[in-house]
């Protein structure tokens, strides 16, 4: 009996952490919709895709909004540093063509 309570705990958690993830997604698309506009602004006036004052600027951010909701700010970095990284490649993809 008691493993059936536990596995109903447990998938009732994995509910929860899957409509997380499902937000996460939808944040993820937000962002991006917001740096096709940056793109556009970036490409009318010649800026580059890698500004590196701005990349401090934003691990900085994020690092210290993990720490005021008690998240790893080394987990917050390292995830914003790959989509840091991804949207670079992508805004110099764009700027290109």
């Amino acid at each position: 009996m008691a493993v059936t309570a536990d596995r109903d705990l447990l998938a009732a958690q994995r509910a929860v952490i899957d409509a997380l993830d499902e937000e996460f997604v939808g944040l993820l698309a937000r962002r991006l919709a917001v740096v096709e506009e940056v793109i556009g602004i970036k490409h009318a006036n010649g800026i580059p895709a890698l500004l590196p004052e701005r990349v401090d600027e934003v691990i900085e951010h994020v690092r210290a909004h993990a720490r005021t909701v008690g998240a790893p700010e080394d987990l917050a970095e390292q995830l914003y540093r790959e989509i840091i990284g991804w949207t670079i490649r992508y805004e110099e993809g764009k700027l290109r063509a």
